[in-house]
């Protein structure tokens, strides 16, 4: 009787197999979409999962985003990620880090919505978060991936900055947007929009309402 390596929730376990197969099998996470597997929230814990599926012969890739409102584009933008490796790990900007990055009336859906939708895409093993206090290339130098993703469409992210974790990752892979149709695109931007119009005509009407309250005293 033969024993292989597998790897589950993290830590290396040891199984028995029966038969005559060469080939290791490698499990880190089972198939369901549990946010608890698959959310690693501190980067040191990151940092020792990550040593231990190399070990066992496993690439990684990496790419982060904000992954506001998912559509059709973000999961063939995944697919087409998890095909440069083994295992992906996607960094997810968290509330403040979005707010920042896109202005106040963003995200839309807030970061524990958008890590739980991200374990329902079949090619996502591992989310984090990224906050704001944190650069953008302190999960890069967690990780150090095989495979760094970025999306050609991320406007505040430019060359000299993606080049300048180079020595970070194995292979650096930027990607055009992945969207299938401009529909796609059109119906997700009136939604962000709209969200802000509504955001901003909410404000005013508080506004409004408070000076009147102090104008009244």
């Amino acid at each position: 009787m033969k024993k292989i390596k597998t790897i589950k929730r993290g830590k290396v376990v040891v199984k028995k197999k029966t038969g005559k197969a060469k080939k290791k099998s490698h499990t880190f996470l089972n198939s369901g979409s549990n946010l608890k597997q698959r959310f690693i929230a501190d980067y040191g814990e990151l940092r020792r999962i990550v040593g231990e599926l190399r070990k066992n012969g496993l690439s990684i890739v990496l790419t982060q985003g904000v992954y506001d409102l998912i559509h059709e584009g973000h999961a063939a933008y995944l697919e087409n990620a998890k095909s440069y490796g083994d295992i992906l790990i996607v960094g997810v900007d968290s509330d403040e880090l979005t707010r920042k990055r896109k202005g106040p009336r963003r995200p839309i859906v807030p970061q524990e919505e958008r890590l739980k939708m991200l374990v329902h895409l079949r090619h996502v093993d591992i989310v984090t978060l990224k906050e704001e206090h944190q650069s953008l290339g302190e999960l890069i130098q967690t990780v150090r991936p095989d495979v760094m993703v970025f999306s050609q469409s991320t406007k505040d992210i430019t060359k000299e900055m993606v080049d300048a974790y180079g020595d970070y990752c194995g292979k650096i892979v930027v990607l055009p947007p992945q969207a299938t149709t401009s529909t796609t695109a059109r119906v997700r931007n009136l939604t962000i929009e709209g969200a802000e119009k509504l955001a901003e005509e909410i404000n005013t009407l508080i506004k409004n309402y408070l000076d009147t309250i102090r104008n009244s005293q």
